[in-house]
């Protein structure tokens, strides 16, 4: 890619005095054309990130590469990860103590949904979120309902908070949210995206139980095993798009932009999803064919380090996706301006 343009085009009037107030949504000092390019982004969301107008697929995927180092989203990442990982157990107090409320079969009911998470999650950090949520479980009362929740829920809606942060990144926006709104709409997102995986738990846990139905009741064999793998297929097809429907839930509440429009789809989504399997199931492979002996090196400490390494691979995913979307975005924006003749035609604006 070409070298941003460095025209001065200095902020007057009404434009220089939202600059300095702090709701600005803009990061500080940018390129003047890189910050027409991003105000766009922001003001005037695409209807549809799948049609590039005619902009070469090269060019994003270049845009995307530089902005992904532009952006630091290696160190983006890890902060996620390691934002996860504390979000993580308030979640599960929060979780244990509604289900308490509710009845205690819902626990092991829950518990059951849990175990299809190892189709994705390494074997020893699954290990210790169950034995963590079995003992959040064990000590779930009324008393906490009332007194820890809200609490939990606080803090279990750092993760969020986090992906607030990195989308404004990718965005190139800053948040100008007050603290009590954007970290309640954290809070809200967060019990929105904790239904999502939820519901991606019951349908696989749906699916698996009619196929076993299924499988069982049907006397002719070859019918019995047309209809288990029928029922696993859309089992895993509803999951995948209920997958799809969580990133995409991210992308749209995560980054402070002036104007949002809802897709259900995205370029983004698809590839952070596709990355995120793919890295997830390279880790169980990785973790169980070459490093068999980790537990024994890292003792008890070993099962945080793959919890942890897999909530990085989580949260660079996301970012990846989000890069992808805001610099298609990015790309057909100043595609627009430079045919309007609002950006030098020979121009490569870079944020």
């Amino acid at each position: 890619m070409g070298n941003c343009i460095s025209a001065e085009m200095p902020e007057t009037g009404a434009q220089g005095a939202k600059a300095a107030t702090a709701k600005d949504h803009r990061i500080g000092w940018m390129d003047p054309l890189a910050q027409r390019v991003w105000d766009t982004v922001s003001n005037s969301p695409l209807h549809s990130l799948w049609d590039f107008e005619g902009m070469p697929a090269s060019v994003v995927w270049k845009r995307t590469f530089k902005a992904c180092i532009d952006d630091n989203l290696l160190s983006r990442a890890a902060e996620l990860g390691y934002y996860f990982l504390f979000a993580l157990f308030p979640m599960l107090v929060s979780a244990s103590a509604l289900l308490g409320l509710a009845a205690r079969h819902a626990v092991d009911i829950y518990l059951r949904l849990l175990q299809y998470l190892t189709l994705i999650v390494p074997a020893a950090a699954y290990d210790m979120v169950i034995d963590t949520f079995n003992q959040a479980t064990a000590h779930a009362t009324s008393g906490k309902i009332t007194l820890g929740l809200v609490t939990a829920l606080w803090s279990a809606s750092v993760g969020f908070s986090a992906m607030q942060d990195g989308m404004n990144t990718v965005y190139k926006v800053r948040e100008s949210r007050p603290y009590w709104k954007a970290r309640g709409a954290a809070v809200l997102v967060t019990l929105l995206l904790g239904g999502i995986v939820t519901l991606n738990l019951a349908i696989l846990f749906g699916g698996d139980f009619l196929a076993r139905m299924a499988a069982q009741h049907l006397l002719h064999s070859a019918l019995a095993i047309s209809a288990e793998v029928l029922l696993r297929g859309i089992s895993y097809v509803l999951a995948l798009a209920t997958l799809v429907l969580l990133f995409n839930a991210i992308y749209y509440f995560a980054p402070d932009l002036q104007a949002k429009r809802w897709h259900w789809i995205t370029p983004g989504a698809v590839m952070g999803i596709a990355g995120w399997i793919a890295a997830s199931l390279g880790l169980r492979l990785y973790l169980h064919y070459f490093l068999a002996s980790y537990s024994v090196t890292y003792g008890s400490l070993g099962a945080v380090i793959v919890l942890l390494t897999w909530f990085y691979i989580t949260g660079l995913m996301l970012l990846l996706g989000a890069e992808l979307n805001s610099e298609i975005q990015a790309a057909v924006v100043e595609k627009r301006l430079k045919e309007r003749g609002e950006l030098p035609a020979e121009s490569t604006v870079r944020g």
